[in-house]
């Protein structure tokens, strides 16, 4: 991590109405403060969602992973909702304290169905294999508590990022921000996924969800402890607007010619050209088809040179902010089917862990729940590794430091190893079920360590260390200014529809083939990450098109170790 909490700040801001000071540094602690209590509570209750369902609902093994699968990705599609609200009606404050009210209130709702028994159905009975059904209503109170807590979690963590980088001005201090901010979210899932998950699977339900709405209170308590403090964005208004509004315009004047003019022809805005296009004699030449939005047309302007029909003229910064998201769109979406298998092997290595010998030493247990917290580990220690060590080494054997679309690329060779590894190993799991005649007992625990299942999360969690801080400071960077906020949420809605991606692919595999049965002992699990294993080589080469194809649209802040301090 660069840069201290330490240092001297000279980002503080001052309200011209309270004569105090706002902002900076002194905010650090309240914000990562609520952010490691909201993210205790969440991953305490969504990490171990699958064995909840399975074991206080009677829910099928599949099933429950899918249902996993829908949340988990809700949670990573709605911060960009969350993100939209902030920048257009709300403030950033008001987005994340309303949802932390919210999510707890969902993660409420939990603990009562773990408090009355009349809100859950009664535990099956294995002999014969009979299940309550459940009912309606303790359907409708479950998935109301589960929304609840899962439109909360959308509505804080990116928003939260978000809010955190506003309260400085200078761009090294926000870079350094976001360090921390990700090195407390990394720590916070940690603990989450082990501690909580270990009193939820080992002591009781209700104590374990009733951990993560106190924490989850806490955390809004020490967020709102800090309003005093805090610098408020007003909000601009949706940029999504003025990107529709050059599709309209350039669709309705698609009869009109190209003007051969120059930069007088066409509309910079109310003030002229402004000073990022000085110099620039027209717009850009890609996708031309588009400049037609901004070309002046008699009646579109008013005498005072503003703009009279805001959905026929557009500006030139409009244009070239549209232009710039069609040209980082085919490498974006290369990254959501890198996330799609990460996403399906997330949910079936539960179960994996759920069918195997969890027992180290005599008393000890490793919950199916905290499994994935390898991935976690091995993104925090690979983090410091890289940062530290390897772009170190790499500069002084290259004599520059990889490019974003470079550190990008190593992930995706990095998941298409632990794709192989997670074939191999259960091929491995199957042949001793196999050996023992496990297949026709469903439950059964195969003789066979969970810990087999740690390299494959480890090679996970270290491509994820190469690719998601990539794309992170590859969308701010690349991003018009206009959308740097919702840049900063374009990795989490990545990897929601990786979530939502992931549950088709799952429901298309047990339509079209047998290997997914409920019973995964008389499955072919392997042969679904094989198919992950040809997606993620296909998927790499469209990458590799893509990255070779794409230029840097700012050139002085390619590189993984430039921040933006070092544009030019």
């Amino acid at each position: 991590m660069d840069g201290s909490l330490s240092h001297h700040d000279h980002d503080s801001h001052t309200s011209s109405d309270f004569g105090r000071r706002r902002g900076g540094w002194i905010t650090f602690p309240f914000i990562t403060g609520a952010l490691a209590g909201l993210t205790l509570a969440a991953g305490g209750w969504l990490s171990n969602l699958i064995v909840y369902l399975i074991q206080e609902f009677n829910v099928k093994s599949i099933d429950a992973a899918q249902i996993s699968n829908v949340v988990t990705g809700f949670s990573f599609l709605s911060p960009v909702i969350g993100a939209i609200i902030a920048d257009s009606f709300f403030d950033s404050f008001s987005v994340v304290s309303i949802s932390s009210c919210i999510s707890l209130l969902g993660i409420v709702l939990l603990v009562l169905t773990e408090t009355f028994n009349s809100l859950k159905p009664q535990p099956c009975v294995k002999e014969p294999d009979v299940c309550q059904p459940t009912s309606k209503l303790q359907h409708a109170i479950l998935y109301t508590a589960i929304a609840l807590a899962t439109i909360g979690v959308g509505g804080t963590r990116y928003t939260m990022a978000t809010m955190g980088a506003n309260q400085f001005e200078n761009r090294k201090n926000q870079a350094t921000f976001f360090n921390w901010f990700f090195f407390t979210l990394y720590t916070a899932t940690v603990v989450s996924f082990t501690a909580i998950v270990y009193v939820e699977d080992n002591v009781s339900w209700r104590l374990g969800f009733g951990l993560c709405a106190i924490a989850n209170l806490i955390g809004l308590v020490i967020f709102l402890c800090g309003a005093r403090f805090y610098h408020f964005d007003k909000p601009q208004g949706s940029p999504f607007v003025g990107l529709a509004r050059v599709v309209v315009a350039s669709a309705r004047k698609r009869n009109l010619q190209h003007s051969s003019g120059g930069s007088k022809d066409y509309y910079y805005g109310h003030g002229g050209v402004t000073d990022d296009l000085v110099g620039s004699a027209a717009p850009s030449s890609s996708f031309r088809f588009l400049n037609r939005a901004a070309q002046k047309i008699e009646g579109d302007i008013k005498p005072d040179g503003s703009i009279g029909k805001p959905w026929r003229q557009c500006t030139v910064q409009q244009v070239e902010d549209f232009k710039t998201l069609i040209r980082i769109l085919p490498v974006w979406s290369t990254t959501i089917f890198l996330g799609t298998p990460v996403a399906v092997q997330y949910s079936l290595t539960i179960l994996q862990a759920l069918s195997m010998d969890r027992q180290i030493g005599p008393h000890f247990n490793i919950p199916a729940g905290s499994i994935l917290v390898v991935v976690f580990f091995s993104t925090a220690i690979s983090l410091t590794v890289i940062d530290r060590f390897l772009w170190p080494t790499w500069q002084k054997l290259t004599g520059q430091f990889p490019t974003f679309l470079q550190r990008i690329g190593l992930g995706h060779v990095l998941n298409i190893l632990g794709m192989v590894v997670s074939a191999l190993v259960e091929s491995k799991r199957l042949k001793i079920a196999k050996t023992h005649h496990l297949q026709d007992q469903l439950g059964a625990i195969v003789p066979m360590l969970a810990l087999w299942l740690f390299p494959q999360l480890i090679l996970v969690g270290i491509g994820e260390a190469f690719h998601y801080p990539g794309q992170v400071a590859l969308f701010y960077q690349e991003f018009p200014v206009s959308l740097r906020s919702t840049s900063t949420t374009m990795a989490s809605l990545i990897i929601g529809i990786s979530f939502y991606l992931g549950t088709g692919v799952i429901n298309l595999i047990q339509k079209v083939t047998r290997w997914l049965p409920d019973n995964i002992n008389n499955g072919k699990l392997e042969n679904v990450y094989w198919m992950l294993v040809v997606v993620g080589v296909l998927n790499f080469g469209y990458y590799l098109v893509c990255a070779s194809l794409y230029k840097y649209q700012n050139v002085a802040g390619a590189d993984c170790n430039s921040g933006p301090d070092s544009e030019k």
